[in-house]
């Protein structure tokens, strides 16, 4: 009976291993990879060491997708935590009207972004969509939603700030529903309004719940790919073309192996340092947030 005890934290500890190394050995050998120049046309490639990234860095395509993919990703992020939060706001004062919106928010999570990019992609055609069928009336009909470069990114972010901000507002939801009752008590005795209430109280803190949001949607944003390729394809000419889109023209369409997973590589640095530094940010927000408490 002893050792049963002794060997059940190292059994336990079994799933955590094998997710581990089913994570850790193909990116492994994706960085392996990347030290030659395999593709198509040369299934027996030669090791040339970093020539892919200095060739990703020296290529103006990388920092037009880089760009690009700094627009999505903040303009996304920040339109979904503010809409999210004002959603929280309206959804937390306890009503029938919203209880039942409430249960309407989740709806968009539980469609496929790519689904509802195609969806979206139908409704702003501009002969026959549903969008500009709306507001043809106002005379704003016929617009190209997709087919000029602002167009496009403005679109998709749109798109993505659809599907997404419930995200968001679930989470500010469950912050505002959790944060104590007496300061806000006290500041009502003491006939604080409620633009008083919010910046001083509310607001600072929710900051940990809603910095907790922004992370996971700056996050995602970065390495987008299924809404932006369902409803523009990178397109019109590389405006969209984001740091995932063209990992998978160079890797898949160019058959350029190496080269591809080498943009990979490039967007995972990315997105760890800039969670590494959000992260950081958001252990002063919590720490000042319970001071406030």
């Amino acid at each position: 009976m002893g050792w049963r005890l002794a060997l059940r934290p190292y059994v336990l500890i079994v799933p955590a291993l094998l997710l581990t190394c089913g994570i850790l050995y193909p990116f492994g050998l994706g960085l392996y990879y990347t030290l030659f120049d395999f593709s198509a046309s040369k299934p027996q490639p030669d090791m040339v060491r970093f020539e892919n990234y200095e060739t990703v860095f020296t290529q103006e395509a990388f920092w037009n997708s880089a760009w690009v993919t700094v627009l999505y990703a903040v303009g996304a992020a920040a339109v979904e935590t503010v809409l999210g939060v004002a959603v929280a706001l309206l959804l937390h004062r306890s009503t029938i009207v919203g209880r039942i919106l409430e249960k309407i928010l989740i709806l968009p999570l539980m469609i496929a972004p790519v689904i509802a990019a195609i969806i979206w992609k139908l409704m702003l055609q501009p002969s026959v969509g549903v969008v500009n069928y709306l507001l043809r009336p106002f005379g704003l009909g016929g617009v190209q939603w997709t087919d000029t470069p602002t167009g496009a990114l403005l679109s998709s972010i749109a798109v993505d700030v659809w599907v997404y901000t419930p995200f968001v507002a679930i989470l500010a939801l469950a912050g505002l529903r959790s944060l104590p009752t007496s300061p806000f008590e006290a500041a009502a005795v003491d006939g604080a309004g409620w633009w008083y209430t919010f910046r001083r109280l509310t607001l600072p803190m929710l900051w940990p719940y809603v910095l907790v949001a922004v992370i996971f949607r700056f996050m995602d944003s970065l390495k987008v790919f299924d809404i932006i390729y369902a409803l523009t394809e990178g397109g019109p000419g590389d405006s969209t073309v984001v740091l995932q889109i063209r990992a998978y023209l160079e890797a898949i369409r160019f058959q350029r192996y190496s080269f591809g997973i080498s943009y990979t590589i490039v967007l995972w640095a990315v997105v760890y340092l800039a969670a590494m530094v959000l992260v950081k940010h958001l252990g002063k927000i919590q720490r000042k947030a319970a001071e406030v408490k």
